[in-house]
């Protein structure tokens, strides 16, 4: 149990700091679309009105977002 909080913890840590490399619309999406921190995850459509902009436009910067961080990543682990 303790090991896994630890564990939960670094990987979160570990996570937000991925996160501030991106550009703040690209963090900030992301945030939105999976409810970091408090869990209240909202829909594309819910990004897209907050911001003014198309769904479609929402789901690219995600997508895009996504692929950056998974570089990221990788690129940490090699």
């Amino acid at each position: 149990m303790v090991a896994e909080a630890v564990e939960n913890q670094c990987e979160n840590e570990r996570l937000s700091q991925q996160l501030n490399r991106l550009s703040g619309r690209e963090k900030w999406v992301l945030e939105m679309r999976f409810g970091m921190p408090d869990g209240d995850r909202k829909t594309q459509r819910d990004v897209a009105k907050l911001l003014g902009i198309s769904r479609s436009y929402v789901s690219r910067i995600e997508k895009k977002a996504i692929s950056k961080l998974g570089n990221h990543l990788s690129a940490e682990d090699h």
